[in-house]
């Protein structure tokens, strides 16, 4: 029997992204699990930030973001870039990543994740608590040990992280996989 538990944003579980963000000099990094896919044709990508944010004034300024997909052993930056202001820290610094060259934008991306999705807005939408940026992606970064001969990646390699309510989790790689054997 089911039962009622009100009305919640229970599209559980999310992919765990860090988006780099740049205006005039200002670079922050932050913590999101609200992004998804939104087209094929034009490739786009929607991220959901709260206005008061401080990554939200940089991505609305200047026209752009990176989505850097991180991997196992990167749970400490997810917390750390989600619960720390880049008004009041430089997290690149405090967490001694590195800045990667862009090609398509100017916004930095973080090296240390194996993909960084280059985008431009291309659309703000304002819907209650948070705004919905839509940005078509410019290119894919990859590190060359995660991707296939044929140039697809191979998330299986990467272990990619979820999120659920409050927790971390990895996906799992498929005991029977289909493509890509």
């Amino acid at each position: 029997m089911k039962k009622s538990i009100g009305i919640h944003e229970r599209l559980y579980p999310n992919p765990v992204v860090l988006v780099s963000c740049s205006h005039k000099q200002d670079d922050n990094i932050i913590t999101l699990a609200w992004a998804g896919t939104v087209c094929s044709k034009p490739p786009l990508i929607s991220i959901s930030i709260r206005p008061s944010r401080h990554s939200h004034k940089l991505i609305k300024d200047s026209g752009e973001f990176v989505i850097n997909i991180p991997a196992r052993g990167q749970e400490s930056l997810c917390e750390f870039c989600g619960s720390h202001s880049g008004r009041d820290t430089d997290k690149y610094k405090d967490l001694s990543l590195a800045k990667g060259e862009p090609s398509r934008v100017k916004t930095p991306h973080i090296t240390q994740c194996p993909v960084n999705i280059e985008c431009k807005v291309t659309k703000v939408i304002g819907l209650g608590t948070h705004d919905l940026f839509i940005g078509e992606v410019l290119d894919v970064l990859a590190d060359a040990r995660w991707i296939y001969p044929d140039g697809d990646l191979d998330y299986e390699k990467m272990d990619t992280l979820t999120y659920c309510m409050g927790n971390y989790f990895y996906i799992k790689t498929p005991e029977t996989k289909l493509g890509h054997d």
